[in-house]
């Protein structure tokens, strides 16, 4: 008998015997391993002649086969065993009423809804609603978004092919920006509000969903000011974050509905394979992330809003819900919002008593 038909029977015979798992994946190692005996021949086929690599190569490639079938035989049996010694142990009986336990959760966009509404609650803000279904003038016009605007190519925007009243085009609204123009509209100012609401575009990947929510303020009055701004959003994602060390980076930008405009930046480190927003982003292991947008409410909203723009001064910012759901409780996938996978909500959802309150946290463990 040649070596290779000794080493294949040995083989055979060690892992058939294999009592477990754990000593299978030991025989797996010592002859298919990096560093096994059978891997070890193969190398060898480097080293030899053309003909002898034709002769012997066939050899050994049927031997490492024959090995690794062997393994997955014996894999297949000891599953089964395991498989048929847990059904022989396991009993139900049918008899017995079905267990009792609370069903259902409240999703972590809702939460973080109320989260929401509790803290700018406190600061003064109003909560305004508006319609899903949008004309084309409040989506874009209202916002110094004309016809021609480029910025309009920003929204992958769904359109319906109904016409509006005015003969304008009807669309599922791409941000809650209009509920700002309506409330300036209906009641005039002074303006203290927060606009959270569904709204849509046309993207979809691990972090964008054609439909997702945003939360966007918006304050008019007299004598404002980008301090104003800063302040709130601050105190904001203290309040949130439930930290007091969040530190805000503001950096020139443009939208067509403020001016100026700044973006947002959080500081943030990565704890355990998650961000954890805290600190400056220039600080050692930290790093900056663009979190929101906001500006100076542009001169022209205010006048298609019917208000005086050289007595009336005003901020807005907006930012996604779901985004900040994600940060604050470590989800990583945005589609799993909208997938209403049980376990997920099992999860990530609250108790119904889990009221957000700023005297006891507003947070609370998903």
């Amino acid at each position: 008998m040649s070596e290779l038909e000794q080493l294949r029977d040995t083989a055979r015979a060690r892992i058939a015997a294999a009592e477990n798992a754990d000593a299978l994946e030991a025989l797996r190692v010592e002859y298919l391993g990096k560093q096994g005996s059978v891997s070890a021949l193969l190398k060898t086929l480097g080293k030899m002649t053309p003909e002898q690599r034709q002769e012997e190569g066939p050899k050994i490639q049927s031997l490492r086969a024959a090995v690794a079938d062997a393994i997955a035989e014996r894999k297949t049996a000891l599953d089964n065993a395991a498989l048929e010694q847990q059904l022989a142990s396991e009993t139900m009986d049918l008899s017995l009423p079905a267990p009792q336990s609370p069903r259902g959760s409240v999703h972590p966009v809702s939460q973080v809804m109320d989260e929401l509404a509790e803290i700018f609650a406190d600061m003064g803000f109003a909560v305004a609603t508006g319609p899903e279904i949008e004309d084309d003038w409040h989506n874009f016009t209202a916002l110094n978004m004309p016809e021609s605007h480029p910025a309009r190519a920003m929204h992958d925007t769904f359109y319906f092919p109904d016409e509006s009243a005015d003969g304008g085009k009807m669309l599922l609204r791409t941000h809650t920006s209009p509920v700002q123009v309506r409330t300036m509209k209906a009641q005039g100012a002074p303006v203290r509000i927060i606009a959270p609401g569904r709204v849509y575009r046309s993207d979809s990947d691990a972090t964008h969903t054609p439909m997702f929510h945003q939360i966007e303020g918006l304050v008019i009055d007299k004598n404002i000011h980008l301090g104003h701004l800063k302040w709130t959003l601050e105190t904001f994602l203290k309040a949130f974050f439930e930290r007091d060390d969040i530190v805000l980076r503001l950096r020139p930008s443009y939208f067509p509905f403020t001016e100026p405009s700044v973006e947002v930046d959080v500081g943030f480190a990565i704890e355990n394979g998650r961000r954890v927003l805290g600190g400056s982003g220039d600080a050692p292991g930290h790093a900056w992330m663009e979190l929101l947008g906001s500006g100076m409410v542009n001169a022209r909203v205010l006048e298609m809003s019917g208000l005086d723009p050289d007595e009336y001064q005003g901020f807005a910012f907006g930012v996604g819900v779901d985004r900040l759901a994600m940060l604050k409780y470590g989800m990583d996938d945005l589609r799993a919002f909208f997938d209403g996978d049980h376990r997920w909500l099992d999860h990530y959802g609250f108790a119904s008593f889990d009221q957000p309150t700023l005297s006891a946290g507003v947070g609370a463990t998903a």
